[in-house]
């Protein structure tokens, strides 16, 4: 399970332009759950996930892993349990690496290199297979330059990559936005399939409602640092994309827009 408890954050503390973004926010996720995250920009979706992930400290409160306090661990830390994909293709992979040492590198994530070589040899072939499994043709090009690739191609194997060691948690940041739509859908059904198969507690960030509808079995929706709506289960799948935009309308009109 994972724990944000009484969660307080600030950005440009002491400043004229501080601005209090959480407030004792609090949530709770459990293990196997795949949560569908919505909300304005501004709501705070990507701000807890840096909470999640480290990139940021709260001020106050607690983030607990398991029943296990993290709220000082470091990020390389959380990493070697949580795999993370970002809205932008070029934030998960290397571009001046080949397709074989990006993988390579995915592959020893959190093991000692010392002197030894990046790359064996021995591991070509699973990761081949592995790269097959995207229908992109990838396994054919592993000595490529990952920067020659497209957005679409670099999502996918983004998205791999993240998932290739042990993990317990999938981070989603807005990992289908920078894509065609045929691409995005592709994504999407690589990400359900990858969830499923190694029983991944995941928290997706989207602003497309409906991929926040189709999939998972949890949808939250944020707005200004506090969750507005939480659907689980049978409620979620009675949730249409209407209903969305309903809750979403109100809002605005409840901010004057």
């Amino acid at each position: 399970m994972l724990e944000l408890k009484g969660i307080h954050k600030y950005y440009n503390p002491g400043t004229v332009n501080e601005m209090c973004l959480f407030d004792d926010f609090g949530l709770q996720i459990g293990k196997g759950e795949f949560v569908s995250v919505v909300g304005s920009n501004g709501s705070g979706k990507t701000s807890m996930l840096n909470l999640i992930c480290g990139s940021i400290s709260p001020e106050k409160g607690s983030i607990l892993m398991d029943g296990k306090d993290i709220t000082k661990e470091k990020e390389y830390k959380r990493n070697l349990r949580i795999g993370r994909v970002y809205q932008n293709p070029a934030m998960g992979t290397c571009p001046s690496m080949t397709i074989l040492e990006n993988m390579a590198l995915a592959d020893n994530k959190g093991k000692m290199y010392g002197l030894l070589r990046g790359t064996n040899k021995n591991r070509i072939s699973y990761y081949r297979e592995q790269l097959s499994r995207l229908n992109l043709g990838l396994e054919d090009k592993m000595s490529v330059k990952v920067g020659v690739l497209s957005g679409g191609q670099r999502q996918a194997m983004a998205l791999l990559m993240s998932t290739m060691t042990p993990i317990d948690y999938l981070i989603l940041d807005e990992h289908t936005a920078a894509l065609d739509p045929k691409t995005a859908d592709l994504i999407m059904e690589l990400t359900d399939q990858i969830v499923k198969e190694k029983n991944l507690t995941t928290i997706m960030v989207t602003h497309n409602l409906r991929y926040a509808v189709e999939y998972g079995n949890r949808l939250l929706m944020m707005h200004q640092g506090k969750i507005v709506l939480d659907k689980k289960k049978e409620e979620k799948e009675a949730t249409s994309i209407d209903d969305i935009l309903t809750m979403f309308n109100e809002i605005s009109i409840e901010c004057g827009n």
